[in-house]
């Protein structure tokens, strides 16, 4: 099943692949197994029906949420770190700068809302 494989003095396994399995399906089939590989974002169609024989199923995680909670709560420490400074440096702290931070707080909040929502819908 592995094949060993030299590689800068270092021995490494290589699956080998030498059994051909085949198989017929219609022209609708077809087009629904090509929707959805684009849907999973995969383009190697060997790739797919083997993941797809062998796990029964295609995993495709949307990350973009996720990137909006990181930038938010990126942008709200930043905001706070800049307030800390500001209030070491003057000794006060502002109505406007809790303001910020409780909008910001705000938005981290409703985003890990929908990150939480859409996990649990999975």
């Amino acid at each position: 099943m592995f094949k060993n494989i030299r590689k800068g003095g270092t021995a490494i396994q290589k699956l080998k692949r030498n059994i051909l399995i085949n198989f017929r399906v219609s022209e609708p089939e077809q087009a629904l197994i090509a929707e959805k590989m684009l849907k999973a974002g995969i383009s190697n169609k060997e790739a797919y029906l083997r993941k797809m024989v062998l796990d029964g199923f295609v995993v495709n995680l949307d990350f973009s949420a996720v990137r909006e909670l990181s930038r938010l709560l990126r942008s709200a420490t930043n905001n706070l770190n800049q307030i800390a400074k500001r209030a070491n440096e003057t000794r006060n702290i502002y109505e406007s700068d809790i303001k910020d931070l409780q909008d910001n707080y705000e938005k981290v909040w409703d985003s890990m809302e929908s990150v939480m929502k859409k996990l649990a819908s999975m």
